[in-house]
């Protein structure tokens, strides 16, 4: 790799989760062990025990799903720098699919790890508690395009939420509509319907019962503008400054991530490397898909970092 390539750091965001995640991690760098230690502390219980052992029905849960994949993120940075040091790229910006931008806000310095964890446990809790008002869900549509998808959620009162590559959009409504989004879907034409593994309706209008306290939470937290570029999830721009990022955080409650917006911003400013850092592959999968010659590292184990690290002591 060029030491003239422009890198990025993602960061994955739920439904990334499984039993085991981050274990090798703990128990092979002391960084990584000092950052679940620090996130059970912050939340004053076992966090790391749900993250390595399950069971998956509580890990899955959104209350207790969101700082444990923020958490095992940092712990996979937190490694890859303790092992790499001074050879791991400095990244020209950071971003987050979702929840994952609360991981690229630590990695920026916004937030720090204690404030975040109990951040996005305030939120899977407020999330949880408004798909019980309302219960909900969300779908995955691919293969269709993004005007296909926008005439299904008209004839089926659903929303787009996500729009994550060529191809892959997600929508989200109450359970009532979605099995009618989802065969209004495959009239279109050819595709494939996924139910996703999630605990409600994120990204759209049955979020609203929450937003008014969650922006409450998001104005008294002490936040720092940010060493590195946050691409957010609204707007697929830079949120420079803190204003940006509460309006940013509060807005992405509600509304549609556009990830494929913000991979393209990103290699339109000279990123053609990205490092998914955090659980899982999928964002690697989507930005191969959105831009099939962009190259992508995933740092989520101990065979990732070694790997990492001989990449570095090659440069």
């Amino acid at each position: 790799m060029p030491t003239a390539t422009v890198t990025a750091f993602v960061f994955p965001g739920q439904g990334s989760q499984y039993a085991g995640m981050g274990f090798d991690l703990y128990n092979d760098f002391p960084s990584a062990r000092e950052v679940f230690e620090k996130a059970d502390a912050a939340l004053k219980f076992p966090l790391s025990q749900l993250c390595f052992e399950g069971p998956e029905e509580e890990l899955k849960q959104t209350i207790n799903v969101q700082p444990a994949i923020l958490t095992t993120s940092i712990a996979c940075l937190s490694a890859a720098q303790e092992v790499c040091g001074d050879s791991l790229p400095s990244p020209a910006f950071v971003a987050g699919h979702s929840l994952g931008e609360y991981a690229a806000l630590v990695a920026a310095k916004t937030m720090n790890l204690t404030d975040a964890v109990q951040l996005v446990r305030e939120r899977g809790r407020l999330m949880q508690q408004a798909s019980k008002q309302q219960q909900g869900g969300m779908l995955a549509i691919i293969g269709l395009d993004k005007s296909a998808v926008e005439e299904v959620c008209l004839q089926s009162d659903c929303e787009i939420s996500n729009i994550n590559s060529p191809g892959q959009i997600v929508i989200s409504g109450s359970v009532n509509v979605l099995p009618l989004a989802g065969k209004l879907a495959k009239a279109k034409g050819p595709c494939r319907v996924i139910p996703l593994k999630v605990g409600g309706a994120f990204h759209s209008r049955l979020m609203k019962p929450i937003a008014d306290e969650f922006r409450q939470i998001i104005l008294n937290l002490p936040l720092h503008p940010p060493v590195i570029p946050l691409v957010a999830n609204v707007s697929a721009r830079p949120a420079s400054n803190i204003t940006a990022i509460q309006e940013e955080l509060c807005g992405q409650l509600c509304h549609c991530v556009q990830w494929q917006s913000c991979v393209e911003y990103m290699t339109n400013n000279a990123v053609s490397f990205f490092y998914e850092i955090g659980p899982g592959r999928v964002l690697s999968s989507l930005i191969k898909h959105t831009i099939p010659n962009a190259q992508c590292v995933n740092i989520s184990n101990t065979d990732d970092i070694r790997q990492l690290a001989k990449m570095s002591a090659s440069r």
